[in-house]
């Protein structure tokens, strides 16, 4: 008889950073997403008309979820990288792997962040409007700066 498997690793038992930021983000975001899809479904199956707001707002909302879902990735050391570098050699060139990617994620975001607040200043400045409905277009893009900053302290 073989012995039984020891019970896989919960996936977030590795973090010791909280991230209740994230999943209630991604569960608030998630559910305004299936909401304004919904409405736009009834609607449109109801009166063969459909809001004009919904497909503008439900983009937004996929970009505040890829975003969130980055910071999350970036918190529960689950992003993309080259596992032949990452996992081979002794244990302190891992470690020393693990630290450039970290700061080359912080770089990087901290970098988006600070250009992307000129973007929005340019929005706020100049009254840039969405196109669908036409709401000040820097409510949608003061997100970017806010979400990529939020991934660069989780690096």
């Amino acid at each position: 008889m073989s012995s039984p498997e020891p019970p896989p690793p919960s996936p977030d038992g590795d973090t010791l950073r909280s991230l209740a930021l994230e999943d209630w983000l991604t569960v608030l975001t998630m559910a305004g997403l299936a909401l304004v899809t919904f409405a736009n479904v009834l609607v449109r199956y109801f009166t063969d008309a459909s809001f004009a707001w919904t497909e503008e707002f439900s983009v937004f909302l996929m970009i505040v979820l890829a975003l969130v879902g980055g910071s999350a990735a970036v918190a529960r050391d689950r992003h993309i990288r080259i596992e032949f570098f990452s996992s081979s050699g002794s244990a302190v060139r891992r470690r020393r792997l693990a630290q450039l990617g970290a700061l080359m994620v912080a770089v990087l975001f901290t970098l988006m962040a600070a250009l992307s607040v000129r973007l929005v200043w340019d929005d706020y400045r100049y009254g840039e409007t969405s196109p669908g409905i036409g709401v000040p277009q820097w409510w949608y893009s003061i997100w970017f700066p806010l979400l990529t900053a939020l991934i660069a302290l989780r690096a």
